[in-house]
């Protein structure tokens, strides 16, 4: 078990998450519960890009229900195709905001929130849970981020 992540201060995006993603991969592969490893993902992307927010929402019956995050007090329920999360969740793919408020539907949890990118890992075929990451600057996600956060979700995969 790793108790410290490196995170490369003087280096791009893409480069940072080139470097955190074995450490993440590492540091869930030989954990077997799934709320302290959505936990660590959450703290390590907070902390390696000072998203805004970072955390996930698993699915409940029919409902996204808050799980492990980081950052300010956050929507507990969500329903199937209601803002950005629950888009992610009946469409199955990821979903890229670059302005939320020009987002049919969004729910503002916190008005300081102004882009997104909402990821879906899957588990026997079906959405699990949604990985929601908030930044309180306009069109801060990009498709390096859609592209390495898809690779992380693949290892949440791996260890549902």
């Amino acid at each position: 078990m790793s108790e410290s992540i490196f995170i490369p201060t003087a280096a791009n995006k893409a480069e940072k998450y080139a470097a955190i993603l074995p450490q993440i991969e590492a540091l869930i592969s030989d954990e077997t519960d799934l709320i302290a490893n959505l936990a660590n993902i959450s703290a390590v992307l907070k902390e390696a890009f000072g998203f805004f927010w970072v955390g996930f929402y698993l699915v409940k019956g029919e409902q996204l229900v808050l799980g492990p995050f980081q950052g300010p007090l956050a929507c507990t329920r969500i329903g199937l195709g209601k803002g950005v999360c629950g888009a992610a969740w009946k469409e199955g793919k990821t979903q890229l905001v670059p302005d939320v408020d020009a987002f049919p539907g969004h729910i503002a949890c916190s008005s300081a929130s102004r882009s997104e990118i909402v990821l879906p890992a899957f588990k026997e075929g079906k959405v699990f849970l949604v990985m929601d990451i908030d930044s309180d600057q306009l069109n801060d996600f990009d498709e390096v981020d859609a592209d390495w956060l898809e690779k992380l979700m693949r290892m949440v995969e791996a260890v549902l």
